[in-house]
């Protein structure tokens, strides 16, 4: 096993195998970094074709992420970008989704293929299951689809919920609050959600209390932060230097899909690092850092 995998971290990220030459053998991603990598040297027996690989691995790098989301976003983005020849895929599997807040007769959430009309959207998210289970934990607690007039089965579900059309207004606000990100929203939406569950649960309705449990969990992976997709077409420049290594990330028409690493002194790294815009300093700081970590245990 090559001695730099334990300077991965253990949290969530994108990793890459290179050969001796620099070519890059694989690009994946994994929810702990170290015990990922770790397990290729200790369990691919049964998959002969993943030990060729392996006895090719000169390097290992390394992208340390944010959340599960921000790592599953960031290797389909590298790997729509360029496969390399140990990858079978050229993306992820999951399906890219967002949700749609609608108003007028019909208001509520809504998952979309891609971005229509004027009403507000939210996303880009990976995987359709997901974002329908997490609009389904919004309405939940957040029934806006029964803020309606002139439908009497939704005006009957409303009174039973004690919410009208004058409710409205209150409720879209807190599902764009936790839509956005915001930590107190989020938090009250989520902890009611844990409460309905632990109900159901006490109460015996274990079917109900796992389908609200995925409620929960797919809220947190669309609420998770992530910096690498963006609804915007946003670009930018994104750079980390440590110990002699620079980092660059570059984000084109909002995707963050090209990751490369080289050498250089701190004079020339300076001026780059602080063109970096602030939201994406810490996270290519820290990558930097990893980086140098890495190739300091390779060399």
């Amino acid at each position: 096993m090559i001695r730099s995998v334990r300077e991965l971290p253990t949290g969530p990220g994108v990793y890459r195998f290179r050969d001796d030459a620099g070519k890059i053998l694989y690009i994946g991603r994994a929810r702990n970094l170290r015990r990922r990598v770790r397990s290729y040297w200790v369990n691919v027996g049964d998959r002969p074709h993943l030990a060729r690989m392996v006895r090719r691995i000169a390097r290992v790098e390394g992208v340390w992420c944010d959340s599960e989301h921000e790592a599953a976003w960031l290797e389909r983005n590298l790997l729509e970008r360029s496969k390399p020849r140990w990858n079978r895929t050229e993306g992820g599997a999951e399906v890219v989704g967002y949700i749609r807040l609608d108003d007028g007769s019909k208001p509520g959430l809504r998952f979309q293929h891609t971005i229509t009309g004027s009403a507000p959207h939210f996303g880009p998210y990976l995987g359709g299951l997901r974002i329908r289970q997490a609009i389904s934990g919004l309405h939940r607690v957040l029934p806006l689809h029964y803020t309606v007039e002139g439908d009497g089965s939704a005006e009957e579900f409303g009174r039973l919920f004690g919410i009208g059309p004058g409710d409205r207004d209150a409720l879209a606000r807190t599902a764009i609050a936790v839509l956005q990100r915001d930590p107190a929203a989020v938090t009250t939406l989520r902890d009611e959600l844990v409460r309905r569950r632990d109900r159901a649960a006490a109460g015996l309705r274990y079917e109900f209390a796992a389908k609200v449990q995925g409620e929960i969990e797919a809220l947190a992976w669309i609420v998770a932060e992530q910096k690498v997709a963006w609804l915007e077409p946003r670009d930018a420049d994104v750079y980390g230097w440590a110990d002699g290594v620079l980092v660059r990330f570059e984000l084109r028409g909002g995707r963050m899909s090209t990751w490369t690493q080289r050498a250089v002194g701190e004079a020339t790294a300076r001026e780059r690092v602080a063109a970096t815009p602030e939201l994406w300093r810490t996270f290519a700081q820290r990558n930097a850092e990893l980086a140098a970590r890495l190739l300091k245990v390779t060399s």
